[in-house]
């Protein structure tokens, strides 16, 4: 019926709400972009109690205290075996602290991040974090070697300068960092203060989870928080060179992308015109003779490729110009008789006049 309105389906629907999420997509950013947080008095207070905490644990741990009675008695109660229902779970949930796959989740986020944003900041800001944690953290775990539950040797003692890497816990430190960075890198008030919840859920239960499975001492993952929020409160002291080297990489990816020019210009010489191949050949069958010349000049060929072919056995010999050789028609073509018999292999006769013996 004229001028009635198509009725609306859920395809049509779902084509429309398409549309539109990938309109937006395209779009940039209608806020602008928030600077980089800056080293204030109240976050450099912060970073230097918190190193006063990281040595204070280094110590206690050191000197035999309270705090290495506190890591055997957890670890003789055995929590896994107080609640065993938590374990299928927590064998999961902490997969969060690992740095393979959290770094993959959080470097995809930054990644598209970036791509609207048009900057290199937010995935710079994560490989430094990661870059700074790998270096503490890993110096520290080589320099203690401390033993883990599972490996100590005598009750009571601390367990430091053996043969193991777990002091201080590398999973929970990785937690505090990665999922931290994305609160650091929010450009509103209220999207960093949830992000920051999140991160501490995650980090907090990373952390216990070690415990309970066994695998770190209380102090392990006490000294893997404070390590975390170390290298959180000090992003702000690398922000200066993160911009020098975003600088650095966006001028020569403009640089490179200005240079390169397409394939077919940069094949043909500067100047040069390819003219089209009915001008080249001549129209309406012009003769060879009257054809205008290229505009491209051709290179000389060498003289084996220049030469003409030698002429079959019975046939005069004939010079052309390489250009102006003509083919003969089909009719005049002499014919060729092929080498051999073209009788069928089971059909052919073989002579047997020759004796087969041996020959003397």
């Amino acid at each position: 019926m004229a001028g009635s309105v198509a009725p609306v389906t859920a395809c049509n629907l779902i084509r429309v709400r398409t549309d539109r999420i990938f309109a937006r997509l395209e779009q940039e950013p209608a806020r602008p972009l928030t600077p980089p947080p800056e080293m204030s008095g109240t976050r450099r207070a912060l970073f230097f109690t918190t190193l006063g905490l990281y040595a204070a644990i280094v110590a206690a741990v050191l000197t035999t205290s309270r705090l290495v009675r506190l890591d055997w008695q957890v670890m003789l109660f055995r929590p896994y075996k107080q609640w065993p229902e938590l374990h299928a779970f927590l064998d999961y949930f902490v997969v969060l602290g690992q740095r393979g796959p959290t770094a993959v989740l959080v470097a995809a986020w930054l990644g598209w991040r970036s791509w609207r944003q048009r900057t290199l900041r937010p995935l710079l800001v994560l490989s430094a974090s990661l870059l700074l944690l790998n270096v503490t953290v890993g110096a520290a775990k080589l320099g203690m070697g401390r033993e883990g539950p599972h490996y100590a040797n005598r009750i009571g003692a601390n367990e430091m300068f053996l043969t193991g890497d777990i002091f201080p816990s590398g999973h929970t430190a990785n937690a505090v960092v990665t999922w931290g960075i994305l609160a650091y890198l929010a450009t509103t008030p209220r999207a960093r203060r949830r992000l920051s919840v999140v991160a501490a859920v995650f980090a907090l239960g990373v952390g216990t989870t070690t415990v309970y499975i066994g695998t770190h001492w209380v102090s392990d993952v006490l000294l893997g928080w404070a390590s975390g929020l170390l290298i959180l409160l000090a992003l702000p002291w690398f922000e200066p060179l993160i911009a020098h080297v975003e600088a650095y990489l966006l001028s020569h990816w403009y640089r490179f992308r200005e240079g390169v020019a397409p394939l077919s210009a940069r094949l043909r010489p500067a100047g040069a015109r390819i003219q089209p191949v009915t001008a080249r050949l001549g129209a309406g069958g012009a003769s060879p003779a009257s054809r205008p010349e290229p505009a491209l000049s051709e290179p000389a060929l060498p003289a084996a490729l220049s030469a003409d072919p030698p002429a079959r056995a019975g046939e005069p010999r004939t010079h052309h110009p390489a250009h102006a050789r003509q083919h003969a028609a089909r009719s005049e073509r002499s014919p060729v008789t092929p080498a051999g018999s073209r009788r069928p292999y089971g059909e052919r006769t073989v002579s047997r006049t020759a004796p087969m013996g041996p020959r003397k």
